[in-house]
């Protein structure tokens, strides 16, 4: 079987965007900036922000983290991205998610600059999504994520059974969409799945390309997959193991163990689609500051 490897292409996906960075520095320059706002103080998005600044340096892009205490009112939260969408030296915007209860996330997502929604989170981005205008577009980071291991991997798409697990708007639908376009990289009858289908096993048994985002730790088991099948797992679970040191382990939403004996092809949990979220959200910057400053 296959191992389909994200953190050693989102390595690769890196080291091509600190190349084109430093080229367009070279050229013009400027570089692409990246802004990350973050409200509260909640633990795990701090870490995943940090992340964020530390590898947009790492690759030769400006970051900036703004954060901002708990108690921020909408009003002024809003008026801080519009601060961001006027700046010409920001390519990118996001806001991190979870956010505090006072602040409404969907005033927050459709406040930000289309042109800067590097999340691919906007009513606009999404729509342009469904109507196949990916050149005009950005598309969610964790769903490009999987289309640039399928391409990079040279699984084959087109004309095959796509059957995605899960209907979240930051996975699920995105991901059904981005299949089903006519395209040399997707082209698939695409199945959707979710909490309220009868029968998953049914469909997801006729998958040629799988992929879980349902976030049940080893929800899709051996006898839910046809034999050859390709597996995409987008689950990050974290459950008991006294073994470690942390006393938890993660674990994705396929049991890894049973259904890597019949796949063809499986992503690992960790190391496998969440490493490319991020190397998604640097490329969608850089697509940005090219688009904006007409490159």
């Amino acid at each position: 079987m296959l191992i389909i490897d994200g953190k050693k292409v989102s390595l690769d996906l890196k080291e091509e965007l600190k190349t084109g960075v430093e080229t367009y520095r070279k050229a013009t320059g400027k570089v692409p900036g990246l802004t990350v706002i973050i409200v509260g103080h909640d633990p795990a998005s701090q870490v995943y922000v940090r992340n964020k600044a530390k590898t947009c340096k790492e690759i030769g892009m400006f970051s900036t983290v703004i954060e901002m205490p708990s108690d921020t009112t909408q009003a002024e939260l809003l008026e801080k991205i519009q601060e961001l969408n006027n700046d010409p030296a920001v390519h990118g915007i996001l806001v991190q998610q979870p956010l505090p209860k006072q602040i409404d996330e969907f005033a927050v997502t459709i406040a930000i600059d289309p042109a800067k929604d590097v999340d691919g989170f906007h009513p606009e981005n999404l729509g342009r999504l469904v109507m196949g205008e990916l050149d005009k577009c950005f598309v969610s980071c964790t769903p490009y994520g999987i289309l640039e291991l399928l391409g990079r991997y040279n699984i084959e798409t087109k004309g095959k059974h796509c059957v995605v697990v899960g209907r979240s708007n930051i996975v699920g639908k995105p991901m059904a969409n981005l299949m089903l376009q006519k395209s040399d990289a997707t082209n698939c009858t695409v199945t959707i799945c979710h909490s309220a289908t009868k029968n998953i096993p049914h469909y997801t048994l006729q998958a040629d390309i799988l992929i879980a985002a349902i976030g049940k730790a080893g929800f899709i088991t051996a006898d839910m997959v046809k034999p050859g099948a390709v597996v995409i797992d987008v689950g990050i679970n974290r459950i008991e193991d006294p073994s470690t040191k942390s006393g938890y382990r993660l674990v994705g939403d396929v049991d890894f163990e049973g259904v890597s004996a019949i796949a063809s092809a499986m992503t690992p949990v960790p190391g496998g689609v969440g490493p490319m979220t991020i190397a998604m959200l640097l490329k969608n910057t850089l697509h940005s500051f090219q688009r904006i400053n007409g490159l």
